[in-house]
């Protein structure tokens, strides 16, 4: 199985230029590749292909500096990139969607390059990654990097530089374990598990919207195409990206903990989009920023692909009646948005996020042939 480990890059001056110049060769490269695409179509009503193109690629390097200083294979990946482009273009036109033609990039829209083999342009040597044509530069190795490693992707965040070792790795899955677990998404608790517990919702976004706000009014307030607008470009893309690395980290330690500790977790299998569409349409555009912070699909793939690896089971189930059904008789008990406590006929009283989480448990372990309370070896 496929799994990618990423580290930051520490580069001196010489480097940092060097680590530039490589990037905007090969932004160069994809560009004039789709130039010609665009070009042979116009004028001669004939499609080229990945192979057509890479057939040239010698020749193009021979009179092209920054071309010619680019690991050969790695060019060929950035002409394979293109044609994936087009792959995808004419795949959603076959299919009724938008198509999007594949663009021209900017500086700012071409932040990587990858390098299909390990040891051709790109090396680890004693603790420091070796990059051709740039040197050897001071990596942040914070844990082995595990398996075979397949490629190496180059990759430019934020004025920031990151490799990212994409590995095959062998499976190791977790002992067996007995416990399963429902759980409801929500925005006054980030989630409610049928166990009864509760995680907090972090409100990454809402924490930093002062800094956020006072980085935006200084953008807007930039002159567009100064070296000021750039500053203060950056500024509010770094605050951006604090939010986002809070929000990974707490992603990916939740649905570690929990793939850890149950074999069977079921989710909701949860429409985002039109959840923001009807929220819109019903309270306006308050929510709409709560229901993106959360990031709840972002939280479901990671767990899934943990439990992929661990030998977990993740399941979805569908969201309908989950909140109004009682979970000890099954009866639906109509309830508003402000009633937060789930009354029922029978007698039970309980918590509506975890009565919900219960019957969500419930219906994933009956899409998995298994009954509450089952043993699952």
């Amino acid at each position: 199985m496929k799994k990618t480990f990423k580290y930051r890059l520490f580069t001196n001056n010489s480097q940092e230029t060097a680590l530039d110049s490589m990037l905007n060769s090969a932004r160069f490269l994809y560009n004039c590749a789709l130039e010609q695409r665009i070009l042979c179509y116009k004028q001669w009503r004939k499609s080229i292909n990945y192979y057509d193109q890479s057939n040239a690629l010698k020749e193009i390097r021979s009179f092209d500096e920054g071309i010619a200083n680019l690991n050969f294979s790695a060019s060929q990946d950035i002409l394979r990139r293109l044609d994936k482009s087009f792959q995808a273009f004419f795949r959603r036109i076959k299919t009724g969607d938008t198509p999007g033609f594949p663009r021209f990039k900017g500086r700012d829209r071409f932040s990587s390059i990858t390098f299909p083999t390990y040891g051709d342009g790109v090396k680890l040597k004693k603790g420091k990654l070796y990059i051709q044509n740039i040197g050897t530069v001071r990596i942040k190795l914070h844990r082995d990097i595990e398996g075979i490693v397949k490629t190496v992707t180059i990759c430019r965040t934020n004025g920031k530089w990151y490799a990212c070792f994409s590995c095959e790795v062998e499976f190791k899955p977790l002992p067996v374990s007995d416990k399963t677990v429902g759980i409801d998404v929500g925005l006054a608790s980030f989630a409610t598990l049928s166990t009864g517990e509760k995680i907090a919702n972090p409100r990454f976004f809402k924490a930093d919207a002062t800094k956020l706000a006072k980085a935006q009014r200084r953008l807007s307030k930039a002159n567009k195409g100064t070296p000021d607008r750039i500053k203060q470009r950056s500024k509010a893309s770094r605050v951006y990206e604090k939010i986002a690395n809070r929000r990974n980290d707490f992603a990916h330690k939740l649905s570690r903990n929990l793939v850890n500790m149950f074999q069977v977790i079921a989710f909701e299998k949860l429409n985002i989009q039109g959840m923001i569409d009807n929220h819109t349409k019903v309270f306006g555009h308050k929510l709409n920023k709560s229901i993106s912070d959360v990031a709840w699909n972002k939280f479901t793939n990671y767990t899934s692909a943990k439990a992929e690896w661990a030998g977990r089971k993740v399941v979805f189930v569908n969201p309908r009646n989950t909140s109004k059904m009682c979970s000890r008789c099954g009866q639906l008990v109509e309830k508003t948005l402000a009633d937060r406590v789930h009354r029922c006929s029978c007698g039970l009283v309980l918590d509506r996020d975890e009565n919900a989480a219960i019957n969500i448990l419930s219906l994933g372990l009956q899409g998995l042939g298994l009954a509450p309370g089952s043993r699952l070896l």
